[in-house]
């Protein structure tokens, strides 16, 4: 079959086929990997944030009992820099000088009998500092601004005269706060040697990218190097880059000849493993009266180490948002005394759609235009950058359902006019247009002779359901039932895959598969080509469909033969094919390729008193092409959604001004929603499988966090006439007292 027929797997919303081993207790994390003698890592963390090591002392870390090795910069092996990744580069190697870069770098490392034994040595080693002066904070000017190192900012046309000429313009500064992902699993390496080669375990989000960065930094082929990630108990982003605590794990069994474990502590969590940059944006958009926009200048500075290039184009979002001639985009980053930052849910766009579109209502609001009409008026009927059409594109329909479905309709239009008894309510809307993304891909795909399928690839899944959908999509494309099919990923052995991330991997991996089984059933026609005791002699793939575990002709699928029936008959104990998949090139195809597009709608409740905010309800429409199943679609939305609202209300790392600490690296202090934080969430899908690939899908995984913080600050304006252009909202900003921000 072909995905432009009806499916009778794909899009059921089943439970996930990995559940019951959850439930159970029994899915092997990377932190229930055990080995025979198997030693404990514990690191030891700086307590300045910039200078050099001026003393190891580890004397009574040695004595110890069970310790079994210690190391530091002094004599750890000199290793190579990482790779060059599709997402940026590798952070730089741990161990490699003195140089304190931020306030709990790795300066240490303690290797163990037990976990026990090496915390308590880890704790006794005395480290002395030469400090200097450090620059923690984005609005700190000592810190150097360096200007986007991968080609994302841009300018079409001459957007300064398009704005001189625009009838109106608005211009304003947003911030957005440092959030860290915070998955609920704590990240774990697990290494062993045996001889020249490793294996290692981890919570990885990208087992191919692991294994190419081990090999490269340890300078051995990549064939010596397998990494496991079977399961990830969450990750968010945090796992798509190879962290300093991976290597050391690597380094540390090496050095001792054992098998080591590492797993990080909550607070190494917040310093170790990435979180989301800050941003100070500023956007100037200029607009006709009758709402037509004109111009778009929008520039981003955002946060990032010291010796890093982690960069997130942030300010690109709005060159293809809306209908605009003359866009303008630049990034820049300021340089920090802080922890290499990461990808964290909706890179780039959870920043930028806050600001844009923060942006567009308080435009609507100088124009007298309704703030979803004004969207209406710009909407993108093509590709904005390559005039293009699009790939698919049904935004319109997710502005329209999502109104009605909210009732926008009944929004009064004038600030601070709606109440529910002393609560002033009001009503926020914002649009989001999530960017494409797809790498290559590659899948294997075999039919044995009991007849079951067996489809894997190197990939990931980090809680998001790819186990499950990928086992719906292969039994659908082999016409087995979903019991005589098994999927497996999280093998770097396996076929080659990207990360888990970006919204991509369900396009490349499921086009990945659909290329092997369509492969699979050619190699099985291949078989039987000459075969005269085949009904299927002489067929090609194009005459054939599959159903009930057998091969059979579309016009009659009466002729046909089981799968079994070709290996038993030709003595074959299985048959095999690999697939893969690349991104599609625009320009031969002549569509712009299109990523997932939403409509959010919120209603806020504030207190006009104590400045308490609630959210009652959000209502999210989204456009993600075909859903391969719709119960787990709904579930990624909905905890994108929350995600949204932590963004918007509570999420914010704070760092220490005077030390560079993170001061709230725990649950007790770093707040995230709870189930009293959350109201009603309505999600809906509209929009036909993309015409771009086979399958058809979007991605879902990032879209349902972005519009959600824009539109809370814009129902808080409507609700109270204050302004809201700092993330994270705070009670001060809603207070009376608090004063009204400049116009």
């Amino acid at each position: 079959m072909t995905m432009t027929e009806p499916t009778t797997i794909v899009g059921a919303g089943i439970d996930r086929v990995d559940g019951p081993l959850k439930v159970k207790g029994a899915a092997p994390y990377s932190s229930d990997v055990s080995y025979p003698g198997m030693a404990h890592l514990a690191l030891v963390r700086s307590t300045v944030a910039a200078g050099r090591v001026s003393e190891i002392d580890t004397a009574l870390a040695e004595a110890v009992p069970g310790v079994l090795a210690i190391i530091t910069h002094r004599n750890a092996a000199r290793l190579a820099a990482g790779p060059m990744t599709s997402l940026g580069p590798t952070p730089p190697p741990p161990f490699q000088d003195d140089r304190i870069l931020f306030h709990g770098q790795y300066v240490a490392a303690v290797v163990a009998e037990t976990s026990y034994q090496a915390a308590a040595a880890a704790r006794a080693v005395i480290v002395g500092y030469e400090s200097a002066e450090a620059v923690v904070h984005i609005d700190d000017s000592r810190g150097e601004v360096a200007v986007n190192p991968f080609g994302s900012d841009g300018e079409r046309g001459d957007v300064a005269a398009a704005l001189a000429s625009a009838d109106v313009v608005h211009k304003a500064t947003y911030t957005t706060a440092e959030n860290t992902n915070n998955p609920l699993g704590l990240f774990a390496t697990v290494a062993v040697w045996n001889g020249d080669e490793v294996t290692v375990h981890d919570a990885t989000q990208w087992t191919s990218n692991t294994r190419t960065t081990i090999a490269q930094m340890f300078g051995i082929p990549e064939s010596t190097v397998r990494v496991y990630a079977e399961y990830v108990g969450g990750a968010f982003g945090s796992g798509l880059r190879v962290w300093p605590h991976v290597i050391l794990a690597v380094l540390a069994a090496r050095t001792v000849g054992r098998p080591v474990k590492l797993v990080l502590s909550r607070p190494e969590m917040f310093t170790g493993v990435g979180h989301r940059p800050g941003t100070v944006q500023t956007i100037a958009i200029g607009a006709r009266r009758d709402g037509k926009l004109v111009a778009i200048d929008h520039e981003s500075l955002q946060t990032v180490a010291m010796e890093d290039e982690n960069m997130e184009p942030v300010a690109a979002s709005s060159a293809n948002a809306y209908a605009c001639a003359y866009v303008a985009n630049r990034d820049r980053q300021r340089r920090l005394n802080i922890p290499c930052p990461g990808s964290m849910r909706a890179p780039a766009e959870a920043q930028a759609n806050f600001a844009l579109e923060s942006a567009l209502d308080e435009l609507s609001y100088q124009l007298g235009i309704d703030p979803l009409d004004l969207r209406l008026r710009n909407y993108a009927e093509v590709q904005p950058q390559s005039g293009l059409p699009w790939s698919s594109k049904a935004l319109r329909e997710c502005y329209t359902l999502g109104a009605e479905r909210f009732g926008w309709s009944r929004r009064d239009p004038r600030v601070g006019s709606m109440r529910d008894g002393r609560w002033l309510v009001g009503y926020g809307m914002a649009g989001v247009s999530y960017l494409w993304w797809q790498s290559r891909c590659e899948a294997r795909a075999t039919i044995g002779r009991d007849g079951t399928g067996y489809v894997r690839s190197a990939a990931n899944d980090i809680g998001t359901g790819a186990y499950t959908v990928m086992w719906q999509l292969s039994a659908e494309l082999l016409g087995l039932p979903l019991e005589h099919v098994r999927f497996d990923l999280g093998d770097s052995d396996m076929p080659w895959a990207p990360q888990a991330g970006g919204s991509g991997l369900t396009g490349a991996l499921g086009n990945a598969v659909y290329a092997s089984c369509r492969e699979l059933i050619r190699v099985f026609l291949n078989t039987v080509t000459d075969d005269a005791a085949s009904p299927l002699r002489g067929c090609t793939i194009d005459d054939v469909a599959v159903s009930g575990g057998r091969i059979h002709r579309k016009a009659d699928a009466r002729v046909g033969e089981s799968y079994t029936a070709i290996l038993d008959r030709h003595g074959l104990d299985g048959l095999t094919a690999d697939g893969a998949s690349a991104p599609p090139d625009p320009r031969e195809v002549g569509l712009a390729p299109a990523g997932a597009f939403a409509a959010k709608f919120v209603e806020v409740h504030v207190d006009p008193d104590l400045g308490l905010l609630r959210i009652p309800r959000v209502v999210s429409v989204i456009d993600g092409g075909r859903i391969l199943n719709d119960k787990l679609a709904r579930s990624q939305i909905t905890g994108a959604t929350v995600g949204g609202i932590g963004q918007a209300l509570l999420e914010e790392t704070v760092t220490d001004g005077r030390t560079g600490r993170i001061a709230n690296a725990s649950f007790s202090d770093y707040l995230v929603p709870v189930n009293a934080d959350i109201g009603e969430l309505d999600v809906v899908f509209v929009g036909e499988p993309d015409r771009l690939t086979p399958v058809g899908t979007k991605g879902v995984g990032e879209v349902g966090l972005p519009g959600v913080a824009a539109a809370i600050a814009n129902a808080v304006y409507h609700a109270t006439g204050k302004r809201i252009r700092s993330l994270p909202v705070t009670l001060d900003q809603l207070l009376p007292a608090g004063g009204e921000p400049s116009e």
